[in-house]
């Protein structure tokens, strides 16, 4: 990539982690061994909830149109750290017919045998093939992606603020110097090179580049193959060996549990975005029971609101939960705080 000045100060680092990049990213990770010491226990993990949750197949068919080397659709990341994952399955969802096919025909020129029948189906634009998808990435990442948000948001965060105080102190020089500290990249002038898994060049053409840290990217970035889009390099976070364990004994959020349980507080945490009874089971491995009355708790203390939707019946985290989460809480007997002293006393039962 080569900054001209104009480039450099059009550079932007995304606010966060993007939930679809984070979701095709792990799809990879899960058929992979690749760095066994970060990411094993996470493996174990995942693929035992998708067993127990009834998602493996559906998940399997996922993987025909993310395979874990090569291309893959650019259409299945249409974020730049700028989507909730509402909004970023709603677009894929929503991906024109015509560009369903042009980039599913160049997966399946890369694939070796039969197209698989979820490639056919996608590549259809039929309405339930679409919904199928949305509906699976959802609960993929109510899976192998929601149950560690603190430890992604976490990481993300420390990466964000890395850049901005390089930007801050330096300019936008010093915030293209600053991504050498990632193995391999390089800054020479205004060209910054970085290990991509095949030789490329990304031409900016006076567009921003976003710069977005991916958790479950690993060794290399990425960019979206087609160059007609607004241009994005998504770089590895590098999770340190033994995040896992240390997220299960409770380093990420002592404080929240201390106050709702470990349990129900991996489910708050979990509840990102809404998610079925049943998903939240499998995403904690409890019993689809235990979860229902968990969910109940944390309704009854205004922490989640409970809703049906069609044929689904959803639980959301309110305001009051994410503040919990946020350690934006007032302390109970400080103005305004009656609403939370209550809902700390319906937790302590």
């Amino acid at each position: 990539m080569d900054f001209d000045e104009g480039a450099l100060t059009r550079m932007r680092v995304a606010r966060g982690a993007d939930p679809l990049w984070e979701t095709v990213l792990s799809l990879h990770l899960l058929q992979t061994n690749q760095e066994p010491l970060a990411y094993d226990p996470w493996r174990r993990e995942v693929r035992g909830a998708l067993h127990r949750g009834g998602l493996a197949d559906d998940v399997r068919a996922l993987m025909r149109l993310c395979p874990p080397t090569g291309y893959f659709p650019d259409f299945l990341t249409p974020g730049r750290g700028d989507l909730d994952l509402a909004e970023g399955v709603d677009r894929v969802r929503s991906t024109p017919r015509s560009r369903l096919v042009a980039e599913l025909t160049r997966l399946c020129a890369d694939l070796r045998g039969p197209v698989p029948r979820s490639v056919r189906w996608v590549a259809s634009g039929d309405a339930t093939a679409l919904r199928w998808l949305g509906g699976t990435l959802r609960r993929y990442h109510a899976v192998a992606v929601a149950p560690y948000l603190p430890v992604i948001r976490a990481r993300a965060g420390e990466d964000r603020a890395r850049r901005a105080e390089a930007a801050l102190s330096g300019g936008a020089e010093a915030l293209l110097a600053s991504y050498t500290d990632l193995p391999g990249w390089r800054q020479d002038g205004t060209l910054l090179a970085a290990p991509y898994p095949e030789p490329r060049s990304l031409r900016l053409g006076g567009r921003p580049l976003t710069l977005v840290p991916a958790f479950f990217c690993v060794r290399t970035p990425l960019a979206l193959v087609d160059e007609s889009l607004p241009p994005v390099l998504v770089h590895p976070l590098r999770p340190e060996p033994g995040w896992l364990p240390r997220l299960r004994a409770g380093a990420a959020r002592t404080s929240v549990a201390q106050l709702t349980g470990p349990s129900r507080a991996r489910m708050l945490e979990s509840l990102e975005t809404p998610m079925t009874t049943t998903s939240l089971a499998a995403a904690l491995c409890l019993a689809p029971s235990t979860a229902s009355r968990h969910a109940a708790v944390l309704r009854e203390a205004g922490l989640v609101v409970t809703r049906r939707e069609g044929n689904r019946v959803l639980h959301r985290r309110t305001a009051l939960g994410s503040a919990l989460l946020d350690g934006a809480v007032q302390q109970v007997g400080t103005p305004g705080s009656q609403e939370s002293a209550t809902s700390m006393k319906m937790l302590e039962t």
